[in-house]
């Protein structure tokens, strides 16, 4: 499945934040060309060439193949971070919450999977000031996802005597997804959600 095929729930058209049109498109062809290639290994031709436009076309939207990349990182992990704390100021218990977060984390990134890798997997490409911007939303992610845990530790719904090293492990499972999900797989990415999240409530010792 190709970045341009992708199909989130809620989003009829992909990147469709992401004007004018040709934006959206040479956007669209670096995600397919990053994914596959690397970033080092794409050039701007590679880009503009999946896109159906010249190279120097790629210039009148983005300056440099880096803010291409930034681009990218920006809003994938703007998106997730929206899902963390949407599940995290939802109602329900501490466990319910963790589970709805998890399910919709992972589902995202087994849905955008081409999209995913590339914005969780190349972070170390940007330039330094993009990069602290990205670092600072994975910390906020983190952050999201540490106070689920600790008011279900306050609230005995959970045993977790390190709420930071399982967060970053609760973290890492859910990205990895991104990593091996195919279309082909045994697995929908709601299925792959729905056991995601049985798995971190056993990992916190949620109380059944």
């Amino acid at each position: 499945m190709s970045a341009a095929e992708e199909t989130p729930g809620g989003e009829d058209v992909p990147w469709g934040e992401v004007t004018p049109e040709a934006a959206r498109r040479l956007l669209v062809a670096a995600v397919e060309a990053f994914a596959e290639r690397g970033y080092h290994a794409t050039t701007t031709r590679d880009i503009a060439g999946r896109a159906g436009m010249s190279p120097a076309a790629l210039y009148i939207h983005y300056k440099t193949k880096e803010e291409l990349l930034h681009r990218i990182s920006r809003i994938g992990h703007d998106r997730a971070l929206e899902i963390l704390r949407a599940a995290a100021d939802g109602e329900g218990t501490a466990a319910e919450r963790l589970a709805d977060a998890v399910r919709s984390f992972v589902r995202w990134h087994a849905e955008r999977h081409t999209t995913a890798r590339v914005v969780q997997y190349e972070l170390d490409a940007l330039g330094p000031e993009h990069r602290a911007e990205i670092v600072e939303l994975r910390r906020e992610s983190d952050a999201t996802v540490r106070r689920i845990i600790d008011e279900g530790v306050a609230a005995g719904e959970f045993d977790v005597p390190d709420v930071a090293g399982t967060t970053v492990a609760v973290l890492s499972l859910c990205i990895d997804v991104s990593r091996w999900f195919t279309t082909q797989g045994r697995r929908t990415p709601d299925e792959v959600g729905a056991l995601y999240a049985d798995l971190v409530l056993r990992m916190v010792g949620a109380q059944k």
